[in-house]
């Protein structure tokens, strides 16, 4: 049973340095297999406010979604030989990978939901310092590290979204509405 609380701090310790330096150190190479993360939903999800449409695909393909799932497939093939000595951390281990995809997916769906339930990782995104707020599921190694850094409910992101709510207002102005109305000559 030891294994289960062992398995959830080592899932939360390798989410971290994944994220900090696979994800965010080789993927600033646009030539890395890791470089879908920096260029692709980074960017998605600071142009569109923590929501990524790529998350609306299916998710098996050659794209930012399908090789997250692939890389989690292959993190919890590699505890797989520990299944007869460990059985408890193994099954927890797989629970954190399904874990981590179900509640990734969901955050850059709903980001309001994302911000309420996952301030850490919305902070990550939409905060000033995208190369803080490592964690994902729990933000327990970002306390450990010293690398948890608050954005949601400070002034700065009152003001970041006052900024973002009047850049929509105008792009909608600027938008002529849809009419379903027959055009003349139609």
């Amino acid at each position: 049973m030891i294994g289960i609380p062992l398995a959830l701090l080592a899932a939360n310790a390798f989410e971290w340095a994944v994220h900090k330096h696979v994800l965010h150190g080789l993927g600033r190479s646009k030539r890395s297999f890791w470089a879908f993360h920096w260029h692709e939903h980074h960017g998605e999800s600071r142009k569109n406010g923590m929501f990524d449409p790529n998350y609306e695909r299916p998710p098996l393909g050659w794209h930012a979604q399908g090789k997250e799932l692939l890389a989690l497939v292959g993190a919890s093939a590699a505890v797989t030989p520990l299944l007869p000595v460990a059985p408890f951390f193994v099954a927890t281990a797989y629970y954190c990978a399904f874990n981590y995809y179900r509640v990734h997916k969901h955050s850059h769906q709903d980001p309001e939901w994302a911000r309420q339930h996952l301030p850490w990782h919305y902070d990550h995104h939409m905060g000033p310092n995208q190369h803080k707020n490592w964690c994902v599921t729990k933000p327990w190694f970002d306390w450990v590290m010293g690398t948890r850094e608050h954005y949601v409910g400070t002034e700065r992101e009152v003001q970041d979204r006052a900024k973002a709510a009047a850049r929509a207002e105008r792009k909608a102005a600027r938008t002529p509405p849809v009419s379903a109305e027959p055009q003349p000559g139609e």
